[in-house]
């Protein structure tokens, strides 16, 4: 049923609502609102239509409106709008757990569901601490995360997370975390296609590290195979795997934050796949259910999850978890996303796809301001020179344009990240192009 939304586009309407990771002032002065969405578009309150760049915020994988995922819920909700998963369940959690252990990386067959990407990292952290502690190493405390990481906004996230405005207004945060480099150089690595160049000196500080703190402080490492939030930053060549072998070497937990990157994002169902290199957990959500009802998953290894079912001591063997988990209508969601995903070969269509798009999105490096363009699978970035004394107000300015003219894309700091439903056309590719191209060349 269409909806009545002129009396929200006020400024007094919209005060009530505080908007998240939004300049709520300036937001509120000059909207932008969307109303509905189908395929590869939105709906913006004046009925003009919005291509859709970043699958809403990394997660509508397989685009909007779809039918399928719409009607499971449907039926769910009717049938069983919830029930508790502490000391109860219903079937719908557990079918959900062994659909993804079959589609995810080999042995992280037991499935902990969260709400939310950020539920995931802490869950993550909460459950490598406990299994040190349950293998008598409770010395194993300590995190390393890396700069530019970001991992959610509870407090263990921006602990190990790495970006500056997420951390600074919030204390002291978590003790005993380090963090590793970031992987960006623009320098060495400017409009490189694809991954950049072995550089093995990145992944070499984590022995730095752990030279420092002592081998036995260190509970694991946590990284995003590639870097979303801060940019698009991609691994070099390699560099996944050195990190691997050192976090084996020394018994450190490696943890892959997937949430951006599971489920076909880079070509494959999760990076960990495409590049080779298995964790020990892995945390997930947004594509999860296609952004239709809010869920995230932890994947753990088996031999994780059977050290605390062999742990002598209470009958819960982790005491830590949240009402929604497992949720009857987040499952049904979950489920019939993963029909959708397989159904239509979308989990390795970024793959078929990858091509065109690296050349299209690399056609744009001659425009005025570009200074680095990167890409991966359906992932891209447009980085363009900041302006003097105003960091991100040149990149700020062409996300408003590009709305303008038709496409939502997003923008951190100078940063134009693109990550489109992954049933994009190739037509609609070069329409996101050429939009790009006209805010790029509107701004000065």
């Amino acid at each position: 049923m269409a909806q009545n939304t002129d009396h929200i586009a006020t400024e007094g309407a919209m005060a009530p609502f505080w908007m998240p990771f939004t300049a709520n002032k300036q937001f509120k002065a000059s909207p932008r609102l969307l109303k509905s969405a189908e395929g590869m578009y939105y709906q913006s309150v004046d009925d003009r239509p919005i291509l859709d760049g970043t699958a809403g915020l990394w997660c509508c994988n397989a685009g909007h409106g779809r039918r399928q995922i719409t009607e499971a819920v449907q039926r769910q909700i009717a049938e069983l709008d919830f029930a508790p998963t502490f000391q109860m369940g219903h079937p719908l959690p557990f079918e959900f757990a062994q659909r993804l252990a079959e589609l995810a990386p080999p042995g992280l067959d037991r499935v902990f569901f969260t709400n939310s990407g950020s539920e995931s990292a802490d869950t993550a952290l909460k459950i490598a601490l406990q299994y040190h502690r349950l293998r008598g190493e409770g010395q194993r405390t300590r995190f390393i995360g890396r700069e530019k990481g970001y991992h959610g906004v509870g407090f263990g996230g921006i602990s190990v997370g790495g970006l500056g405005n997420n951390r600074k207004g919030f204390g002291p945060l978590l003790t005993g975390v380090d963090h590793l480099p970031h992987t960006l150089n623009i320098e060495r690595n400017a409009f490189t296609k694809g991954l950049p160049e072995p550089d093995m000196s990145l992944a070499d500080r984590l022995e730095e590290l752990v030279a420092l703190h002592g081998a036995d402080t260190i509970a694991a490492v946590i990284v995003e195979p590639m870097a979303g939030s801060a940019g698009v930053i991609l691994p070099p060549k390699g560099y996944l795997k050195r990190l691997r072998e050192i976090c084996t070497r020394h018994g450190i937990l490696l943890i892959f934050d997937e949430v951006i990157t599971g489920f076909g994002r880079l070509g494959s169902p999760f990076a960990s796949q495409e590049f080779d290199v298995i964790p020990d957990i892995l945390t997930s959500a947004k594509g999860l259910t296609n952004g239709a009802i809010p869920m995230g998953a932890v994947f753990v290894q088996n031999a994780i999850y059977n050290q605390f079912m062999d742990a002598d001591g209470p009958a819960i063997e982790l005491f830590h978890g949240y009402t929604y988990s497992g949720h009857p209508v987040a499952a049904a969601a979950g489920l019939a996303t993963l029909e959708v995903y397989q159904s239509e070969g979308l989990l390795t269509r970024a793959a078929d796809l990858a091509e065109y798009w690296e050349s299209a999105l690399h056609s744009l490096r001659d425009l005025p301001n570009v200074i680095d363009i990167r890409n991966y699978g359906l992932v891209g970035a447009i980085e363009l020179s900041a302006r003097d004394g105003a960091p991100g107000a040149r990149a700020y300015e062409v996300f408003t344009k590009a709305f303008e003219l038709g496409a939502l894309i997003r923008v951190t700091g100078d940063v134009i990240a693109l990550s489109p439903p992954l049933i994009i056309e190739r037509d609609q590719i070069d329409q996101l192009m050429s939009i790009i191209t006209d805010a790029i060349r509107a701004t000065r």
